[in-house]
């Protein structure tokens, strides 16, 4: 009974009575604390187009890149739309993005220290030092400061670096700033070891016109890269990684070539002796023969015989992609010349 006297004191209250008919949240619950992770707030006159928040976007549609229309005065803007129906606020675009201040962000939690932003990419790029010249015309085209000097070399800062690829369109010197894929490192090796292949086939068929190259002279030839981007695509379907592993190999490999004139043969069997990897052997019905795959293209055979049964030669490639737009389209020149080695006495 007590109990019931007392709930009818309390309703009957008229400080109750006021609060009951003015209700309303406490301020200091009302306001959001700093800390608070919400939509990303995208201020988009900082934005770089690097595209790491697309990448970094775990929800499907939630963030795309848009361009702003042209006007008279100045070209569009590139920068970030967030879709709030499929954006999770996990906030790794603000932790990704490079920008100084950052296009993106959504609370304190997520402006954190460089050395903790990790930027999901497939490619690195690094810096030959042997080839480059210190220009510095990467350092001043890297839009985030990743590039600097140090003791006298160029490096690339990977933690701040965003493979935009910029540094790679502006250097000058070919092959001083390398673009490295990090992935798929067996089927780059893959596809290192058929194109290797494949220039070796096209060179093998053309022996009877390398044996009759006089000295001096070069022999070119063209291969259509066509039927070669096919087999590379049934191992990896990346057009881009496989114009890149072409273009890395065509530009270093300098290929050994041995032709064998059997005709010019006499079995004195001195290359037999010679040969370290045992490719030359001798049989009493067929006389001298060479295996071209025991073959380690070292050209003692070339400077033993006194013959000239062995031919020795140096082939170099270089892919051509003027005027054209597929890898399919493109052309690897293969120039071959005799080598300048002498012949032992």
């Amino acid at each position: 009974m007590s109990s019931v006297i007392w709930y009818l004191y309390e309703f009957a209250r008229k400080t109750w009575a006021e609060k009951f008919a003015a209700a309303k949240t406490d301020q200091e619950i009302v306001e959001i604390p700093s800390r608070f992770r919400n939509f990303p707030e995208v201020h988009k006159e900082y934005c770089i187009a690097c595209g790491a928040c697309t990448a970094a976007c775990p929800a499907p549609m939630a963030i795309k890149l848009v361009r702003s229309e042209d006007s008279a005065e100045k070209e569009g803007i590139v920068y970030p739309v967030i879709n709030k129906r499929g954006c999770i606020r996990c906030g790794f675009c603000a932790e990704v993005c490079p920008t100084d201040p950052k296009t993106l962000t959504c609370g304190e939690n997520h402006l954190i220290r460089e050395e903790f932003t990790i930027l999901p990419v497939d490619k690195m790029f690094v810096i030959d030092d042997y080839l480059c010249i210190r220009c510095k015309k990467c350092k001043d085209t890297c839009k985030v400061g990743a590039i600097s000097q140090k003791d006298k070399k160029m490096v690339v800062d990977q933690t701040k670096c965003i493979a935009c690829g910029e540094c790679l369109k502006t250097c000058p010197v070919k092959g001083a700033m390398k673009k490295i894929y990090i992935n798929n490192v067996e089927e780059q090796k893959m596809i290192m070891k058929l194109v290797v292949n494949t220039l070796e086939s096209v060179i093998n068929g053309e022996q009877e016109k390398i044996k009759d190259l006089e000295y001096g002279k070069v022999l070119k030839l063209d291969m259509p890269t066509g039927e070669l981007a096919v087999r590379a695509r049934d191992i990896i379907s990346n057009d881009e990684l496989i114009t890149d592993l072409i273009e890395k190999i065509t530009d270093r490999l300098k290929m050994r070539v041995i032709v064998w004139d059997k005709d010019k043969c006499t079995n004195c069997r001195l290359c037999v002796d010679e040969c370290p990897s045992g490719a030359i052997t001798y049989d009493e019905e067929k006389g001298v023969q060479r295996n071209e795959d025991k073959c380690l293209r070292c050209s003692i055979c070339y400077q033993t015989c006194p013959f000239g049964v062995a031919g020795f030669y140096v082939a170099r490639f270089l892919l051509d992609k003027m005027d054209k737009t597929s890898l399919d389209e493109y052309v690897i020149h293969i120039t071959l010349k005799a080598s300048q080695l002498p012949i032992r006495s």
